[in-house]
């Protein structure tokens, strides 16, 4: 049973009520990532929502995870590049204290000084690691270049510079510019009656209030070149990535299906060629990122120097192949079954119905319901796949980042 209602406030709350489960998901979803970020705030929502768990009016750091912990329950955040979202997973019979706890972490947090500079070294810290981490910098690397300098490249982090200069006057000022009921959504998933969720919404986030200010869209402009890095690492980590289509693109689907058959599984073509025939990577996949209003395909393997350059011939091949055909309907069914497959034991679990919902109401402003979702895989056809790979494998399209090992006059060869 789906349900959905706008408080008073304005403050959108979609919920499902699961009765099979003996858990809740509640989880509190905000429009506010690192795309809203200006080049000085860089990091600013990120380190916002660390902040968020540093204490409250009402709680300190420590009875905040005493209190969660003291019910066997979850509480955690996130912040990606377009939204933040706060979560917690309790049993059933705590939804009251999910709730409670959840807001009094939102709207009530403190921001002190002196947790904000402990904060800062933890966030500084965690940029650290991501520098020792050329497999994920290789992917942001990937997404600066092709965007070629929209806010959506900037990296979820921010920067060694951007976090050291960020002031809690800076917080407050963007949690108050984003964080609004009218920007926002309450998603719930689980055990609980619809009734029972608007009423403790209304309880205690009615108090939750303020307006967003309207954000000025900036065009997205698409480069593709070639950015090789030089670094001391073991492996080259490379991704060759393409634009993709945007979350409300009706492809959306068919870049799903492309998207498994490529290299969405151990069975898909880059795998097997790349791993299982040729013995040239120990790992490779493919990605599909939708954002609001464009989209990154990408293809990631990990391989020696000496190896590089084949490595992307077999890319660019497999990219010739999906563009080119032929493709059976027998794999097209395949890969939509193996979709349709992880989708629904995905939605065994009521955090991710609750995270579902909540991506629904915020990008679409409607639930879409999972059988809706099935529905649109299963009419998939082999055509459309073409279509849509040869739409996007366009050789002014690719761009190819890397980060390993190079000598300082490596010359890329054609690939």
């Amino acid at each position: 049973m789906y349900h959905r209602q706008i408080l008073p406030n304005g403050l959108r709350v979609v919920c499902e009520q699961v009765p099979h489960v003996r858990s809740v998901a509640i989880g509190f979803w905000v429009l506010c990532g690192s795309r809203n970020e200006t080049r000085r705030e860089q990091g600013i929502t990120h380190l916002l929502e660390h902040m968020a768990f540093k204490g409250t009016s009402k709680r300190s750091a420590r009875e905040i995870a005493g209190v969660i912990d003291s019910v066997g329950g979850h509480l955690n955040a996130y912040t990606t590049k377009e939204y933040t979202c706060f979560y917690v997973k309790v049993l059933d019979r705590h939804f009251q204290l999910g709730m409670e706890l959840l807001s009094d972490l939102v709207l009530n947090a403190l921001l002190a000084p002196e947790e904000l500079e402990k904060e800062r070294n933890v966030v500084l810290e965690e940029i650290k690691s991501y520098e020792d981490s050329p497999d994920e910098q290789v992917f942001d690397l990937l997404t600066q270049t092709i965007l070629n300098g929209h806010p959506l490249g900037h990296s979820i982090l921010g920067t060694p510079e951007t976090i050291r200069n960020l002031t809690r006057e800076d917080l407050l000022a963007y949690k108050e510019r984003f964080y609004t009921p009218g920007n926002s959504c309450l998603a719930v998933a689980g055990n609980v009656n619809p009734e029972e969720v608007i009423a403790a919404a209304g309880e205690y986030w009615g108090k939750f209030h303020g307006q967003t200010a309207g954000e000025e869209k900036i065009p997205v402009k698409i480069k593709g070149e070639n950015i090789l890095k030089s670094k001391k690492t073991e492996q080259v980590h490379l991704c060759v990535g393409t634009p993709g289509f945007p979350r409300d693109h009706e492809d959306r689907y068919i870049l799903m299906v492309l998207d498994n058959i490529l290299g969405g599984s151990v069975s898909s073509r880059l795998f097997q060629e790349l791993r299982e025939e040729r013995g040239l990577v120990y790992a490779t996949g493919s990605h599909y990122a939708a954002f609001m209003d464009t989209g990154l395909f990408t293809v990631y393997a990990g391989t020696s120097l000496e190896n590089f350059t084949e490595v992307l011939k077999v890319i660019r091949g497999q990219f010739e192949d999906l563009k080119n055909g032929p493709l059976s309907g027998e794999e097209v069914q395949r890969a939509k079954e193996q979709i349709k497959g992880n989708f629904w034991l995905s939605m065994e679990n009521s955090t991710n119905r609750m995270s579902r919902l909540a991506k629904s109401d915020l990008f679409y402003k409607k639930i879409i319901t999972p059988e809706e979702v099935v529905a649109r895989i299963d009419q998939v056809t082999a055509g459309e796949v073409l279509r849509v790979a040869r739409t996007l494998f366009q050789d002014d399209f690719l761009t190819l980042t890397a980060i390993g090992p190079f000598p300082p006059d490596y010359a890329l060869e054609r690939w």
